[in-house]
């Protein structure tokens, strides 16, 4: 009798710790939004929730997240018709991912330019949780992530789209308007091997890949200071936010806050 308590204790322990947080995706658009969630194949557990799904102006979608959630993205999809052609990114004017409405488990991160939020959450105080919005891999929509215990909020909150320089203007939708902004490294910018666009070759560690070396950096930081631009943007102070793991934050994330 003793050992199946002991166990019973075990095992209810480490149903704590992987308890979920609770997610809630807003749509603030003026349009329709196609979200997507993607998490690191060797993460220890991943969301229940689907891969992909369809949200309506003003419709809000909440689901949970393990504890444990490691290198989870969630980003918004736009301009999608998933009745056309093969299931995969070209089915979306931004975002798109392998695998069409639900994104392939093991390859469907979203394709440049994309507006990201990520997180890597901590469990019982072993580390914080982790969480930015992204636009190292350039911009589509505004969006914010803002919790229930007064925690940092990461956003980008400004339209990048319409004065998107010239070099980085990415996709168009069918009356000409600019629907993503890509970053110089998406947009090839800079020599192909050593390149500070994107830290690679020698600019490979952050002493060697600064913000000044970044074409256009200056373009989305000043518009969005609270969001991760580059590889190396944590030196700015406003790239990568914590929050006490203890506190068991929920989080929401909202397009066109």
């Amino acid at each position: 009798m003793h050992f199946f308590s002991t166990v019973t204790v075990a095992l209810t322990a480490i149903a704590a710790e992987v308890a979920g947080r609770r997610i809630t995706v807003v749509n603030n658009c003026a349009y329709t939004v196609w979200p997507a969630l993607f998490t690191d194949p060797s993460s220890p557990s991943k969301p229940t929730q689907a891969t992909g799904w369809q949200q309506n102006v003003r419709q809000k979608v909440s689901f949970s997240v393990p504890n444990n959630w490691k290198s989870g993205r969630i980003w918004g999809r736009t301009g999608c018709d998933f009745s056309k052609g093969a299931p995969g990114p070209n089915q979306c004017l931004t975002g798109g991912c392998n695998g069409g409405l639900k994104c392939d488990p093991k390859s469907g991160t979203g394709v440049p330019p994309v507006t990201l939020a990520e997180f890597t959450l901590g469990i019982n105080g072993w580390q914080p949780d982790n969480y930015d919005v992204s636009i190292v891999d350039g911009f589509n929509i505004p969006m914010s992530i803002t919790n229930n215990k007064g925690c940092h909020e990461a956003s980008c909150k400004a339209n990048l789209n319409p004065n998107c320089p010239a070099p980085l203007k990415g996709p168009t939708d069918s009356s000409g308007k600019v629907a993503g902004c890509k970053s110089a490294c998406t947009a090839g910018l800079g020599d192909k091997t050593n390149n500070p666009n994107c830290c690679t070759g020698t600019h490979n560690q952050p002493q060697t890949c600064r913000s000044s070396g970044v074409q256009y950096y200056n373009y989305f930081k000043n518009a969005c200071k609270d969001s991760y631009v580059f590889a190396y943007d944590e030196p700015s102070g406003t790239a990568l936010w914590t929050c006490d793991a203890n506190k068991k934050a929920d989080y929401t994330i909202t397009f066109c806050p």
